[in-house]
């Protein structure tokens, strides 16, 4: 069945702790949503034996299913170039940082929330990933043999088919807090930190839904390169990307584009915020020297 975003927060509140009784006051506290409006809704999702007694069901938890994220892809093909001379002989994702590989702060959060189907999308050095199979067996590469040729659309169109239900994550950050990956979404989202100014690329929104995307400004989120796609919107995206990638021009472009530039109309894509604290994307070597001081 289809959800209201509320139904949703709630559904989604109660799975988090499926044995812990919700009262209506803590379920307010954690939407902010005023206690009478929570009331009645606990009353619906009752009736509809999505919720009894403050605990979520069976029926609760299989309602909440087509919201759950059931993939991962990552995409580590590109060279790195910003961050040489650290990359000469190894991908950017598995460069060191402080003793811990980057793409390893990923992937753990990703089985901290029980996701297990995960895609490397490989290029550059490309065998030297084979490590990770090591610690994450279950890990699944698909190569990108043109990662030189083009922008990372090139990489998309390799894993297109697995978008829905999929998040879709760029290799070069340290995740510093695991709980900003959420198991459910209730729509396609990107990640994002919320700024009074950035000289960076950033979103507005309205509604919750970005709606402008630019170099620059303020009062705006910083985008990160952390996405979650819906299943419907995963579908979209298949075909969307290959009419992007065979456009003129359509090889140089990113991936990220499809959705937020050359098709905006056909998505409504939300927020997902977290802090400066939770993630940071090392862009150059110079970043790589502060935050590690064994690269000076």
């Amino acid at each position: 069945m289809k959800l209201s975003k509320m139904e949703f927060d709630i559904l989604n509140i109660m799975i988090t702790k499926p044995k812990e009784l919700m009262s209506t006051s803590v379920l307010s506290n954690s939407t902010g949503v005023d206690v009478l409006i929570i009331d009645n809704l606990v009353v619906r999702l009752t009736y509809l034996k999505l919720v009894c007694n403050g605990l979520i069901t069976t029926a609760g938890k299989s309602a909440l299913e087509p919201y759950k994220v059931k993939h991962a892809i990552i995409m580590a093909a590109g060279f790195g170039s910003r961050l040489l001379p650290a990359t000469l002989t190894i991908p950017k994702p598995l460069v060191l940082v402080k003793g811990i590989r980057m793409i390893d702060t990923l992937i753990d959060a990703l089985i901290k929330i029980e996701i297990y189907d995960i895609t490397i999308v490989r290029g550059y050095l490309g065998e030297q990933f084979d490590q990770l199979l090591f610690k994450y067996p279950m890990l699944k590469f698909v190569d990108n043999k043109i990662y030189d040729e083009c922008n990372n659309i090139s990489s998309a169109m390799c894993v297109r088919n697995e978008f829905s239900n999929s998040y879709i994550m760029d290799a070069d950050f340290m995740l510093y807090n695991p709980d900003i990956l959420k198991k459910y979404h209730f729509i396609s989202n990107y990640l994002v930190i919320p700024t009074k100014l950035t000289d960076d690329w950033c979103f507005e929104t309205v509604n919750g839904i970005i709606k402008k995307v630019h170099l620059g400004g303020k009062n705006c989120y910083h985008w990160l390169g952390i996405s979650y796609w819906s299943g419907a919107d995963g579908k979209k995206l298949n075909g969307h990307i290959k009419k992007t990638y065979d456009m003129p021009n359509g090889h140089g472009m990113f991936w990220d584009q499809v959705a937020l530039e050359c098709f905006a109309s056909e998505y409504e894509i939300g927020v997902s915020k977290c802090i400066v604290e939770d993630i940071l994307e090392i862009d150059s070597y110079s970043e790589l020297k502060k935050v590690d001081p064994s690269y000076i």
